[in-house]
């Protein structure tokens, strides 16, 4: 069953992140490889896989979450490149970020939107 789960999740984390995924999760191995499975078994082989919620959904609500924290703006800047991946616009995706103003304070927002510029300007290199 576990590596049923860890399968499937690896399978979304692809389909979701590409290769930006994985260079997160090989990255984990020389300090805990058991919090990499625990990314790719709970957060992409249950929670992402779970119906209800398309996958540019589910980037949008990540973009604001991680816009709203204010403080992980690596993480901000793999799931930009990912909602980027699933078919989010770049507009969808400011919206998003602007959006977050209004609850997360205009600080946490213009962080999200210089995280955005730059994941934009790498995506067009």
């Amino acid at each position: 069953m576990e590596n049923a789960i860890y399968e499937r999740g690896l399978k979304r984390l692809k389909e979701v992140d590409s290769t930006a995924g994985e260079r997160v999760i090989e990255s984990l191995a020389n300090i805990s490889a058991d919090f990499g499975r625990y990314v790719i078994e709970f957060g992409f082989g249950e929670i992402y896989c779970r119906p209800g919620l398309t996958l540019q959904q589910r980037e949008l609500a990540t973009i604001a979450a991680l816009t709203a924290l204010g403080n992980a703006q690596p993480q901000l800047k793999v799931h930009l490149a990912a909602a980027i991946n699933v078919g989010l616009s770049r507009t969808e995706i400011i919206e998003t970020i602007i959006q977050m103003a209004v609850y997360a304070g205009f600080p946490a927002a213009l962080n999200g939107l210089f995280a955005a510029k730059e994941v934009f300007a790498e995506h067009d290199m």
